[in-house]
């Protein structure tokens, strides 16, 4: 199947593809589409749908539209960033941060905090797939871990330098792609997607 992935985002893409191997996926810039959406909703699931909708709506005919809203959940933030994820630390800075300053404003923040159980968090992945105006579908996984008392490997983005996946017993970053694939939170929801589309 052809799926337009509701992005900008091209780790993104990467991930999805390499679990999706029987499908195509393509960006809104493959097919010379503006694509822009406004995360302003209060859950995970709420932002993936707005972003698959608004995606939908002017997607050439023969793709499925599929939207991820992703972030991390810290236990000691009382859940924060959560759905502000990507634009964690902006309004004490007065900008959009880059990821690795993410990381530093993260740190910093928990600096008080040593021990792995005062750090939980999670990484959530919410998933919305249009096949039809009326045949919408949504799905929400999760990874457990905590966060890391400083950046550790150089794989993965985001703040997968700091989180720890408690499975595995190391960062995000330092798991290999097949791994990760395995263990994230995009890779399990992915796999639900997978069982998902093979009833389509």
């Amino acid at each position: 199947m052809n799926i337009l992935l509701a992005s900008n985002n091209t780790h993104k893409k990467e991930e999805f593809a390499r679990i999706l191997t029987s499908h195509t996926i393509m960006l809104p810039s493959e097919l010379n589409l503006s694509y822009d959406f406004e995360e302003d909703k209060e859950t995970f699931t709420e932002n993936a749908l707005g972003k698959a909708r608004a995606l939908q709506a002017i997607a050439p005919e023969g793709y499925l539209v599929l939207a991820d809203d992703s972030g991390l959940c810290i236990d000691a933030l009382d859940g924060s960033p959560g759905v502000r994820t990507a634009r964690y630390g902006m309004e004490e800075h007065g900008r959009m941060l880059k990821s690795t300053e993410r990381n530093e404003w993260l740190l910093k923040n928990l600096s008080h905090l040593e021990k792995a159980e005062e750090r939980s968090a999670r990484f959530v992945c919410a998933l919305a797939l249009i096949a039809a105006p009326h045949r919408i579908f949504t799905l929400c996984e999760s990874v457990e871990g905590y966060i890391a008392l400083k950046s550790y490997g150089k794989g993965g983005f985001g703040y997968d330098p700091v989180f720890v996946v408690k499975e595995a017993g190391k960062t995000m970053a330092e798991l290999s792609e097949q791994e990760k694939d395995r263990l994230s939170h995009r890779g399990r929801a992915t796999r639900h997607l997978i069982t998902l589309l093979g009833e389509l």
